[in-house]
């Protein structure tokens, strides 16, 4: 694996302004204008993230998003519905030519989420990663901590941390929510269910597929804790060395540009995915 990466952390920022500098750092590193690079950040606002594949007709309640004056907005990533707010969440990109990179998604996925894994030990948590069999990973769920993918990370059973990936260009993009703490009365009240009683059972069974640092540790984390102990965590779970991103005006307002034409959009964000194909 290239070991010289960049380390970039740029705090609390909109839903999307978050996924349009995702899609950014996978064109700058396409352009060879950014080597392999590592991001952390935050949401200002609580905000669902919606998978690429994801339909959000009747099984997202937008009115439920405003209620809860919740951002929205669809990732390039596959996978289900993520409530972000208060969670570290990660990105990386690097070529998918580097040869530390299986073409195996979930190789690759097992082999950049050793920082994930290093992360948690770090903050004494026994995080694992999750082994399952073809029946337990059968169907599927509209949100993402209800149950672990190859390769994510549980304690005792219970699913710690969600990850997606996309490659594009030649370049793998991986993104994953380390959550400190979870509104699971939120996270509940922004899907359709055909019943309250049936929105109730659901939220119940949650608690016991799912876990955040706080519950764990039984002792409250802020983002500054978290960013140190993954930090470290990636220098040793990849065998990286970190040197800041120095990113121009220009580089800046190209974010902007593409969170307001994209990732702003309805057509983006509700739309199918034909309909979506040529969007910024």
């Amino acid at each position: 694996m290239n070991k010289h990466w960049t380390f970039i952390d740029t705090g609390f920022q909109d839903a999307a302004w978050n996924m349009a500098f995702d899609e950014c750092l996978i064109n700058w590193h396409h352009e060879g204008r950014i080597p392999p690079t590592l991001r952390f950040y935050g949401w200002k606002y609580p905000s669902l993230s919606i998978g690429y594949f994801q339909k959000v007709d009747k099984k997202i309640d937008l009115e439920a998003i405003e209620r809860h004056q919740c951002q929205f907005v669809r990732r390039l990533t596959g996978g289900s519905a993520v409530l972000h707010d208060d969670e570290l969440t990660y990105s990386l990109v690097i070529s998918e030519n580097d040869p530390a990179i299986p073409v195996s998604v979930q190789e690759a996925y097992h082999v950049l989420s050793e920082g994930v894994f290093e992360g948690y030990h770090n903050l004494g948590i026994p995080a694992e990663y999750a082994t399952l069999d073809r029946e337990s990973v059968r169907g599927r769920t509209a949100i993402c901590f209800e149950k672990p993918a190859f390769y994510e990370m549980v304690v005792e059973g219970k699913k710690i941390s969600g990850n997606a990936q996309t490659r594009k260009k030649g370049v793998l993009m991986q993104h994953g929510s380390i959550p400190m703490s979870m509104d699971t009365k939120m996270l509940f009240d922004l899907f359709v269910f055909s019943s309250e009683k049936l929105r109730e059972r659901s939220r119940a069974s949650f608690s016991k597929k799912a876990v955040t640092i706080n519950q764990i540790t039984n002792r409250i984390h802020q983002y500054e804790m978290l960013t140190d102990a993954f930090k470290e965590g990636f220098k040793k779970g990849l065998g990286i060395e970190l040197q800041p991103l120095q990113l121009t005006k220009i580089e800046w307002d190209e974010v902007q540009q593409l969170a307001q034409s994209k990732y702003e959009s309805k057509a983006w964000n509700i739309n199918s995915g034909k309909e979506r194909a040529d969007i910024g």
